[in-house]
């Protein structure tokens, strides 16, 4: 087995000793109560996390300001009636042997609810690139400078006084403190402003003062900086080695090295931050810690989608960094140190940056953290530690993502598990997904979690189309569906000619794709089929949706990535268009009430969409077993409905 050495290696931080390397990110999780004070959910979560064994665990953003507070559900630190609550907080990694620090953060500008009530600040009336039509932030006053100063040195000495072993000051990701450091939003002319980035660095510098003249100069104070600001014109890492000196200078023992800005979601995702896509590999902005660790003499921490524990390690021992902060894989799997540690690491449920349950659902949904490929993850307060009360012979018909954790749950609680799957292996429709360029992560979920299943006692049946009569012969106390969906029909003329086959054909291989390839469909499976043929240098390839747009968002990290990928490599995509005749050479295609023959066409591939299979849901209601109709099979949607039914299934029998 690879070494761990360097990862698992103490590490002092000014009077703080680390037990080891792994640093969990700062994550928000709108999990606060609505005063701004520390929740019974905040306190499960964070207590989950400490139990993966990470040397050091990061708040989420806590708000030192009122005008730099991105929600009432967001925690905040800049009055003492925050300090019990946060205590707490504390008290709970404290109580599970980890360290923890606290991040000091204020929005600035990027900050939805104060543009909308006309409120939000920033260190120049420049707007936002992304909530710019709510209009420009007010340009802060030297009074203004001067108490927000004041407000980062309160919150810090606030943070020792609850028990915290470290703060930092969020210097990253397009906040304030970065407002100041970058030429796109300060435009000053004044003593915090100018055209060098060291003289706009003088508000960042005078923060990191106030902080330590408050808490002393035995306690730990990070920062964590955007290495390169990842836009056109920005600031880039060679600027950013000119100043961060400057910083250790003011009083920081650690520098936090993460990437990119949230100010525009399209660059961010060609220059990601703390939500790259699949697309991009474990560690891939290491070198921006190398630049800063040649130019400084405190421990550098670097950022960059790191699930595995072993390529940690190789990164700590080439030297590119001291520390390595862990986000999303905390949320998917926060045991994955642990089971690095203790011989099995093939039991991690590996993140698959799919950002469905975490950045997604808090940008575009507003709700709070979750992942697609962990239940627990946001359900703390109410995931059953078990064992259930009576244990119950239990079937789950399905071997997707739903059907594997409905049974890997159902089992962990103490009850007898089967799982049927009619294909020769689990998987469903995710076996197809991790076909895809980029995405074989989503194979390797599936082949653990059947693992993980198996490990747990669940006898699992392939090949096995489960009947009625089974049913009756086996009498299982409770059946859990998870069928899935099957593959929608396609109504266009000419649907049956030769040339016509569908995506799931393609991407198992069963059917060679040829050149000249229209695809029917532009949701999820037919963009992904289409970047499968690319990558296969598949010639001139047209994907038709009868949709006006992409069902496949753009402001969603892989579908921004998806939809570049192909508009890079020349495929057509035609929206608002509906396929009227399928023939031997060419497609006739119907857009804006007008018919356009494409030609040649050498192969049609269907991929609009699938439909949920109806498959005994009414025998077992008509004989009335117990049963839940979970995932695909109650109507199709992503892994994280599979997953969040399955396992809810389990829970509630």
């Amino acid at each position: 087995m690879k070494s761990l050495e360097h990862l698992l290696a103490p590490i002092r931080i000014n009077s703080l000793e680390i037990p080891n390397r792994v640093v969990m990110a700062p994550m928000a999780t709108v999990f606060g109560n609505m005063d701004s004070t520390v929740s019974e959910a905040n306190l499960a979560y964070m207590k989950r996390r400490a139990q993966g064994g990470a040397g050091l665990i990061f708040t989420e953003a806590v708000e030192v300001h009122p005008l730099g507070s991105a929600a009432p559900q967001c925690l905040a630190i800049w009055d003492d009636s925050f300090i019990s609550g946060l205590s707490r907080l504390a008290g709970v990694v404290h109580a599970e042997g980890g360290k923890i620090a606290l991040q000091l953060h204020h929005t600035g500008r990027e900050n939805v609810l104060l543009q909308m009530q006309n409120k939000a600040v920033g260190p120049s009336a420049v707007p936002s690139h992304v909530f710019g039509f709510l209009g420009a932030p007010r340009e802060m006053t030297l009074e203004e400078i001067q108490e927000t100063i004041a407000a980062f040195g309160s919150a810090a000495m606030r943070a020792k006084e609850a028990g915290f072993d470290m703060v930092e000051l969020h210097g990253a990701h397009g906040y304030l403190l970065m407002e100041f450091l970058s030429a796109h939003s300060n435009i000053r002319t004044d003593q915090y402003g100018g055209a060098d980035i060291r003289a706009r660095s003088r508000f960042i510098i005078e923060c990191i003062e106030e902080v330590r003249r408050r808490v002393g100069k035995d306690y730990p104070v990070s920062i964590r900086i955007s290495g390169d600001e990842g836009i056109k014109g920005g600031y880039t890492i060679d600027d950013m080695v000119t100043v961060v000196p400057s910083f250790v200078m003011a009083g920081i023992d650690v520098v936090h090295v993460s990437f990119g800005t949230y100010a525009n979601p399209k660059i961010t995702i060609d220059e990601p931050s703390g939500c790259a896509p699949v697309e991009y590999p474990s560690g891939f902005k290491a070198h921006l810690a190398r630049r800063i660790k040649a130019v400084v003499n405190v421990p550098v921490i670097s950022v960059g989608r790191y699930t595995d524990p072993f390529a940690m390690d190789e990164v700590i021992a080439r030297g590119d960094a001291d520390m390595i902060t862990v986000g999303r894989q905390h949320l998917a799997d926060p045991d994955f140190l642990k089971n690095a540690r203790e011989g099995h690491p093939e039991d991690t449920l590996e993140c698959l940056a799919c950002n469905q349950g975490c950045i997604e659902r808090l940008a575009l949904e507003q709700m709070p953290i979750r992942c697609a490929i962990n239940p627990q993850t946001g359900q703390e307060l109410i995931y059953p530690d078990g064992p259930a009360a009576k244990s119950q012979t239990v079937w789950v018909i399905g071997g997707g993502p739903g059907g594997l954790t409905a049974a890997y749950e159902a089992a962990r609680l103490g009850h007898k598990v089967t799982l049927f799957e009619r294909e020769k292996e689990t998987g469903g429709n995710v076996n197809y997904a991790a076909k895809a360029p980029y995405k074989g992560v989503y194979g390797k979920f599936i082949r653990t979690l059947t693992g993980k299943c198996i490990k747990r006692g669940v006898t699992i049946e392939t090949g096995t189309e489960v009947t009625e009569a089974m049913i009756e012969a086996g009498q299982p106390d409770v059946v859990i569906l998870a069928i899935g969906a099957g593959k929608t029909a396609c109504p266009a003329e000419g649907v049956d000619s030769a040339v016509v086959c569908d995506a799931w054909q393609i991407l198992d291989g069963e059917v060679a794709p040829r050149d000249h390839v229209v695809v029917i469909g532009g949701g999820l499976v037919g963009m992904e089929t289409a970047d499968f043929l690319r990558e296969k240098n598949v010639q001139d390839i047209t994907v038709v949706e009868m949709l006006d747009s992409s069902p496949v968002q753009t402001a969603a990290a892989h579908g921004f990535m998806l939809h570049r990928r192909l508009r890079a490599e020349g495929v057509k995509l035609m929206f608002g268009t509906t396929v009227k005749r399928i023939e031997e050479g060419a497609v006739t295609v119907t857009k804006g009430g007008e018919d356009i023959k494409l030609e040649p066409v050498s192969q049609v591939i269907i991929a609009i969409g699938v439909t949920s299979r109806n498959d005994l849901k009414d025998m077992l209601q008509r004989k009335g077993i117990r049963h839940f109709v979970i995932g695909d099979a109650a109507t199709p949607r992503r892994i994280i409905e599979a997953t969040t039914e399955g396992a809810k299934a389990a829970w509630d029998i």
